[in-house]
């Protein structure tokens, strides 16, 4: 079961990381010009890093409890996963979404 636990945690790190890197990917996909590119591009994942570093991070002195927790990030990964689909990439939000889901259930079912 620990080990379990542990791989689960590692998983949302990477998926954390993939959340990121999917606000990235919409921001550069969908800015018209460059520079609307590159502030959508860095600006969303920059601005959900800060959400997420100041209530939902372990060590945050102002983490949410749940279950407001929970539904912040579920807010912050359906974004993530609606800008993939949006960028064009349908499958590969099919994919996000469906691994995030067997996180949660493994994170909050054991």
């Amino acid at each position: 079961m620990t080990m379990i636990k542990s791989a689960n945690l590692a998983l949302s790190f990477l998926l954390e990381l993939v959340m990121l890197a999917a606000l990235g990917y919409w921001g550069f996909k969908t800015g018209g010009e460059l520079v609307s590119q590159i502030i959508l591009g860095i600006g969303a994942p920059l601005l959900v890093a800060v959400v997420w570093g100041i209530f939902l991070a372990p060590a945050s002195a102002r983490r949410l409890r749940e279950p407001f927790h929970l539904v912040l990030e579920l807010v912050i990964f359906g974004l993530a996963i609606t800008a993939l689909y949006i960028a064009g990439q349908p499958g590969l939000a099919l994919v996000f979404g469906i691994v995030y889901a067997i996180n949660l259930v493994v994170r909050y079912g054991f």
